[in-house]
């Protein structure tokens, strides 16, 4: 399998950053990592370690921030720990986990390489940088350990995978809708203003958009509920809502599938 890779360096509202990305037979992805005030947030895939080694080895940090413990922001930990030797840390619940082999399905080991083991620190309520204090805000939904970061002295969240796109059109099966809009809903009481998101880079009117992503799938949750309510199967409800069919659904063998939208949504019902 060869995978097309591309990577792009830039300088966000102060914020340094790389981007890359992977496509194969019609499926694109990408990864952001970010430093700001002495902290790296993320790492990236293991596939893209020849990409990213220059950025991960010179930019100006000394501690590394995980939002969740996903192999597209894991895969370089174990490499900083080794070249670095600064604390990386991570949602408590994933500390174990961190440690161990790593077990995902075979489509996401293509895509984003196996990530090594690594020693990871947990994270306080509240944590430091070299000038800032920020609130780790837990923001499950996407993973059971998903994390955000909120700069208070800068005003900038960074979401890590809560936002990616305003209108969600497939998630995988362990993904929760009613977890997320929670989340969502949680992050909102906060005062920001710039957002960094994992796989969207800087989105511009965040707080807007982030709303706009609530209500979009607190409208999907209601949809789904009133149809179901009138007697339609998850397929027929599939179809009326996602008619679409997308690559990563066959590629990733229905790991990712608007099914588990609905699944999802009515699982929180019963």
């Amino acid at each position: 399998m060869i995978l097309k890779k591309t990577v792009v360096t830039e300088e966000l509202n102060g914020v340094q950053s790389i981007n890359g990305t992977l496509s194969f037979q019609g499926v694109t992805l990408n990864v952001f990592c970010y430093v700001t005030d002495g902290v790296l947030i993320d790492t990236g895939g293991k596939s893209l370690h020849k990409q990213f080694a220059s950025f991960l080895l010179e930019q100006d940090y000394d501690q590394a921030w995980i939002t969740h413990h996903h192999e597209d922001h894991t895969g370089g930990a174990a490499f900083i720990m080794e070249t670095r030797n600064v604390p990386v840390f991570i949602n408590k619940i994933s500390i174990e986990e961190a440690k161990g082999k790593p077990d995902y399905p075979l489509y996401r080991q293509l895509f984003w390489g196996r990530r090594k083991a690594f020693k990871a620190l947990p994270f306080s309520d509240t944590m430091k940088s070299r000038s800032a204090t920020w609130d780790i805000i837990a923001t499950p939904g996407h993973s059971k350990d998903h994390l955000a970061f909120l700069n208070r002295q800068t005003g900038q969240l960074f979401t890590g995978d809560l936002y990616v796109t305003p209108k969600t059109k497939v998630i995988m099966q362990d993904e929760s809708i009613p977890t997320i809009i929670r989340s969502l809903e949680r992050v909102l009481t906060y005062d920001f203003e710039d957002v960094f998101c994992q796989h969207a880079g800087l989105v511009q009117n965040g707080r807007k958009m982030l709303i706009q992503k609530k209500e979009y799938l607190e409208d999907i949750q209601h949809q789904v509920l009133k149809l179901h309510s009138e007697g339609y199967s998850n397929k027929e409800i599939q179809q009326q809502l996602f008619p679409r069919k997308y690559p990563i659904t066959t590629f990733s063998s229905g790991d990712w599938d608007s099914l588990h939208i609905i699944e999802s949504v009515l699982v929180n019902a019963n």
